[in-house]
């Protein structure tokens, strides 16, 4: 049961560190599939809630940093990575609250989520409920980190009427064994819309544009989670197990920019969403069953768990204020958004 951590590394992809917090909470993370389906998707719910909702809200950074669009057929490249930080709020969950069937806190029933607190631990109790003298006691997940981060690989072109092209995309790449396998696929458009009212070859005072993005990610990683013990009701399979992730992000916003030299301050006003759809595939064992002294008994249930839904996604509004840096070729970029979930951007790219 100790392999069960990918579950909550998604984000690895982008930081060696990140992956080596995660680590530390991997015995925790097996934790969670002590009690039914029903149980343990709750208590994965609460626990990455804030994982999900921070990734979401990374993937939709990073799309621009200027109002200003690029001229026709020229085009830049820029790789960047957004982190989101996870609100006090979101940071634990109350056992209490979740309507747990066999599953009560041995103490607190405060509990740190993802974002939380890495030193808090709440231990939990199984109660069998053929046979209420039989308990099996853990202890959930501690936190890892408050900070959520997300890619964006892109190339700009200009089209014609003062207007960009993005695209974002990296093909389904297997990254390691640990880490898994990630593609992403993503499109937005710009409009320049000052361009559209200022005389011809007059200076404008700024660049005022309008934007939409679209960014799609997909996941999947093969797992092994083992039983502890023989004491198993149903398939002994485990050979097919995998965890997959699909995350998409939808963003519109106002852009106002002002090229000084070589320097671009921008602000932006707009409207973000994002969405999750992560589930275990294959034969998992829970732990569904104790004996009087404690051991845990098994139950083999296919594609247990299931996350999306409203408690996964983040929607509402969004303000950007970055700049963008030109150094002949060179672009230097950096933003920072206020929203749900507030985020940092920054990245390096190409101009042509």
């Amino acid at each position: 049961m100790k392999k069960l951590y990918p579950l909550i590394t998604l984000v690895i992809l982008t930081t060696a560190a990140f992956k080596a917090n995660a680590q530390s909470s991997n015995d925790g993370i097996s934790s969670l599939f002590k009690g039914g389906p029903d149980d343990v998707n709750k208590l994965i719910n609460a626990y990455a809630n804030p994982l999900f909702k921070g990734f979401g809200n990374s993937l939709n950074g990073g799309w621009t940093n200027t109002a200003k669009t690029q001229k026709f057929l020229r085009f830049a490249i820029r790789v960047s990575a957004s982190a989101s930080i996870v609100p006090d709020a979101d940071k634990t969950f109350d056992i209490n609250s979740l309507g747990l069937a066999n599953i009560k806190p041995t103490g607190s029933s405060i509990a740190p989520t993802f974002g939380g607190d890495k030193n808090l631990s709440t231990g939990i109790t199984y109660t069998d409920p053929s046979n209420p003298l039989a308990k099996y006691s853990t202890t959930l997940p501690k936190g890892v980190t408050q900070y959520v981060p997300a890619p964006q690989v892109q190339l700009t072109i200009g089209l014609v009427k003062h207007t960009d092209l993005t695209v974002r995309f990296i093909p389904t790449t297997k990254i390691t064994d640990d880490v898994g396998s990630v593609g992403m696929f993503g499109f937005g458009l710009k409009h320049d819309i000052i361009q559209d009212f200022a005389k011809k070859g007059t200076e404008k005072p700024f660049d005022l544009a309008i934007a939409v993005g679209y960014t799609r990610l997909n996941y999947s990683k093969p797992l092994s989670v083992k039983p502890d013990n023989t004491n198993v009701s149903g398939s002994t399979d485990f050979s097919n197990q995998r965890l997959e992730g699909h995350f998409s992000g939808v963003n519109a916003s106002v852009i106002l920019s002002k090229k000084l030299l070589f320097f671009t301050p921008f602000v932006s006003v707009g409207y973000l969403k994002s969405s999750t759809d992560v589930g275990l595939k294959g034969n998992f064992p829970f732990v569904t069953g104790a004996t009087v002294v404690g051991q845990p008994t098994y139950t083999t249930y296919a594609d247990p768990i299931s996350i999306s839904g409203s408690s996964s996604s983040v929607s509402g509004a969004r303000a950007d204020v970055g700049f963008q840096m030109s150094l002949f070729f060179l672009k230097i970029y950096g933003s920072y958004s206020f929203a749900e979930y507030k985020s940092a951007n920054v990245g390096i790219g190409l101009g042509f």
